[in-house]
């Protein structure tokens, strides 16, 4: 085996087959369901276990994250959204109707996390408009990342049919 194949097998446009492929799924839904409106999870947790300056401390990140996602919500919003849309709808029909395997994973991430992104957002602006503290914000919290991770367990077994899918039929033809 040369280097060249080595570097092409490494290299691999076969979505469902790759190892890297699997691994950024599982990061990438690692990471969207350990990061609640960009505030770690474990905060929470540390929150509701201990309370106090640990409660102050969430209530705190939560306001500065929440600042942040609604000054997004404006006009940057709409371009997001529109470049996004983009994205999906052209990985979609790459994937779907052209049969590219690499945009059809790349929809699969990217579809389950357009949802993820409307959850939070509509979180942030009941956040805003509730302002919650202490249990309420952890009971809020941790309602969200249920919905996330039930997305996210979702769309890994969408994933994983459309992989099994794709590599049986390339295997069997």
């Amino acid at each position: 085996m040369t280097l060249i194949d080595i570097i092409t097998s490494l290299i691999d446009f076969r979505t469902f087959s790759s190892i890297w492929y699997w691994l950024a799924v599982l990061v990438t839904w690692a990471v969207a369901t350990h990061w609640v409106i960009g505030v770690p999870f474990d905060m929470v947790v540390r929150a509701r276990r201990q309370g106090g300056q640990a409660a102050q401390d969430l209530e705190i990140m939560v306001a500065i994250n929440l600042r942040r996602l609604m000054t997004i919500s404006g006009t940057p919003a709409v371009i997001l959204v529109g470049m996004g849309a983009f994205v999906v709808t052209a990985a979609a029909m790459l994937g779907f109707v052209y049969g590219l395997e690499l945009a059809q994973g790349l929809f699969c991430l990217a579809f389950p996390l357009v949802f993820v992104g409307l959850l939070t957002q509509r979180s942030c602006l009941q956040f805003a408009q509730d302002q919650p503290t202490g249990p309420a914000l952890i009971l809020a919290m941790v309602r969200l990342r249920f919905w996330i991770q039930l997305i996210a367990i979702t769309a890994l077994f969408c994933t994983a049919l459309l992989g099994i899918y794709v590599l049986l039929s390339q295997r069997f033809g």
